[in-house]
């Protein structure tokens, strides 16, 4: 681990270190005893000059845009982006990252001779492990590229996604130094001679690198993410993944290639679950894009643009195409396969979603899987995705004691009267499952195709009753001598995987007013003839 050295240890490799420097001192700076040490606030455009010297597409580094979100602001120790600094932020919340705060080296007279423009100068008590000397020409400070006398180098698993919110790329490194620290900056090297500069928020992202090369040009947050200096970088193949910390220079060597993205359309249409076919629409490939498919199992598709598959479970499945030359970045589009049926009941004994007559414990754990939404008393609740409350575990057990948001802000999302209609929905199931839980007890209702109650069904007290649904074109379910009925909804999704479907984003609700005549426990379920 690198060690700061005291003021006192300044040996001649200091005055090597210097003289490395590529940039030319003028008189007054070769007198390295007067050499002082402190952190200046650097401009990115200043602060990466000399770390791109020499690149064959060396530019001027800007500073990074940011909306209303306070993220940017986010640079004390230990913060999200440490090290850098930021502009006042503006009545609307939005600001600026300018650059890094980084440790200098700075001759005493040419400090004095930036007079108030010194980069916010502040003194440091003891010599930092690394630094970038500053040398001041008519007045004009110019900053080398990090003094390091101890540069690291480790190995580390590099995964490059194609797919990220976060712009066109994101680069993971697995396993990097423990005591490597915030990162000030980084710099991606390609065997082409190339060097791209990565920046706090959008580029440096909790210790991982992303960027836009012109496809996708904003993040979620808002953000309009620069790309033009960027756009070189597809197609090449990164060397050197280069860490700038506190303390020097952290290198890993890697050979990963950038695959070249472009604007298509692809996209599959939503279809039924069991065994069918949907269709694949393919638009905006290159005549060299060498086109190879994969689902799931027991998914194929033909030239013909026809995804064909069997025994598919309900759920949201991806179809993902890939380059066979490999010069060119996958792609994928996410489709959702549905039914009417629905494979779960309540069991209100065990507060737990159970199998419905008729079904396997796998079809109701395959519903489960797919949670989309949770509707208690009239308010939605996502089941997955970002920001999700998990009312209902993997295993069914309806959680009572649930709550929304954190901390101080935490609001229970049963309000502990007993009295609930819970609307649970699926992705890939068009009928969701209703239960009703201690609601006072209806008059007597019947509905034509439904069958009458019996007399121990009407005077039933009990609320760990579960019964099926009768009916042919609704989900109908009679107990305590009233009859509920859910009509079929019809979700989409946003998200999924293969073999094993997830959750979507899908919310689909059941008014409550379709609810009143409900019993101590009703459970709506339906299974296709």
């Amino acid at each position: 681990m690198k060690k700061l050295k005291t003021v006192a240890v300044l040996t001649a490799s200091m005055a090597l270190a210097v003289s490395a420097v590529p940039f030319a001192a003028s008189a007054e700076n070769t007198d390295t005893a007067n050499y002082i040490y402190g952190t200046m606030d650097i401009p990115y455009a200043d602060f990466y000059k000399a770390e791109l010297a020499g690149s064959g597409n060396a530019y001027e580094v800007d500073a990074v845009s940011s909306a209303t979100n306070t993220k940017w602001t986010k640079n004390g120790e230990g913060e999200l982006f440490e090290g850098s600094y930021h502009s006042t932020p503006a009545e609307d919340g939005s600001g600026q990252i300018l650059g890094v705060t980084y440790p200098v080296a700075i001759t005493q007279a040419e400090l004095a001779s930036l007079g108030e423009n010194n980069f916010n100068f502040q003194d440091l008590t003891e010599t930092p492990a690394a630094y970038k000397t500053v040398t001041v020409t008519d007045g004009k400070a110019e900053f080398s590229a990090v003094n390091d006398a101890e540069p690291q180098k480790f190995e580390a698993e590099i995964n490059l996604s194609t797919e990220t919110a976060w712009g066109d790329y994101l680069i993971a490194v697995n396993s990097a130094p423990e005591d490597l620290g915030a990162i000030y900056g980084a710099v991606l090297k390609t065997k082409e001679g190339n060097a791209y500069a990565m920046r706090h928020e959008q580029n440096i992202w909790r210790g991982q690198f992303a960027w836009s090369s012109g496809i996708k040009t904003t993040e979620p947050h808002g953000n309009v993410l620069d790309f033009e200096n960027y756009k070189s970088l597809m197609g090449e193949t990164i060397s050197e993944i280069v860490y700038i910390a506190k303390s020097g220079y952290y290198t890993v060597e890697t050979e990963t290639y950038v695959p070249v993205k472009f604007e298509n359309t692809l996209s599959v249409e939503n279809g039924k679950a069991g065994t069918a076919s949907v269709k694949l629409t393919q638009e905006g490939y290159p005549e060299d894009y060498q086109s190879e498919y994969s689902v799931a199992e027991n998914f194929s598709v033909g030239e013909d643009g026809i995804v064909a598959y069997s025994d598919a479970v309900p759920g949201t499945y991806t179809l993902t195409v890939s380059d066979k030359g490999g010069k060119y970045a996958a792609f994928s589009a996410s489709f959702v396969l549905s039914t009417e049926d629905l494979p779960v009941a309540y069991d209100a004994e065990n507060k737990k979603l159970i199998a419905a007559e008729g079904f396997t414990e796998e079809q109701a754990a395959n519903f489960i899987k797919n949670l989309a939404n949770v509707n208690v008393n009239e308010k939605d609740y996502a089941a997955s995705g970002r920001g999700a409350i998990s009312i209902i575990d993997k295993d069914g057990v309806i959680n009572f004691e649930a709550a929304s948001g954190r901390g101080d802000t935490a609001a229970p999302v049963f309000d502990g009267s007993g009295k609930y209609t819970i609307t649970v929905t699926a992705t890939g199931y068009e009928t969701p499952l209703v239960i009703t839980l201690g609601a006072e007890e209806q008059p007597s209702e019947t509905e034509t195709e439904t069958e009458a109650p019996t007399e121990a069904e009407s005077t039933a007290t009990s609320s760990t009753s579960t019964t099926k649904a009768t009916s042919t074109t609704k989900a109908t379910t009679t107990t305590k001598a009233t009859t509920t009925t859910a009509k079929s909804t019809t979700t989409t999704a946003s998200t999924g995987s293969t073999e094993s479907p997830k959750t979507g984003d899908s919310r689909t609700a059941v008014p409550a007013a379709a609810l009143a005549a409900a019993g101590l426990a009703v459970i709506v379920s339906r299974k296709k003839k």
